[in-house]
């Protein structure tokens, strides 16, 4: 699954590669709001596909799980 990077993390990563003094405890709030923000937009989903043995599956992505498949492994 393709991962992606919040607008904050982008710039958070643009001020590190600079050099540039930031108020880190600042953008860490924006990122959390920002997390909660697409947490909420997704809400909880049905996602189903087919299992390797033809078998059909249903479960439930719950907006955590969306981001944190998302977005998860870019975090710091």
């Amino acid at each position: 699954m393709e991962t992606r990077q919040t607008a904050v993390e982008w710039l958070m990563e643009q001020w590190e590669e600079n050099s540039t003094s930031i108020w880190y405890s600042d953008f860490d709030k924006a990122k959390q709001m920002e997390k909660e923000q697409i947490v909420d937009a997704h809400g909880s989903k049905n996602r189903g596909g087919f299992k390797s043995n033809g078998e059909f599956f249903l479960d439930i992505l719950t907006g955590e799980e969306y981001y944190n498949e998302t977005y998860n492994n870019l975090n710091r």
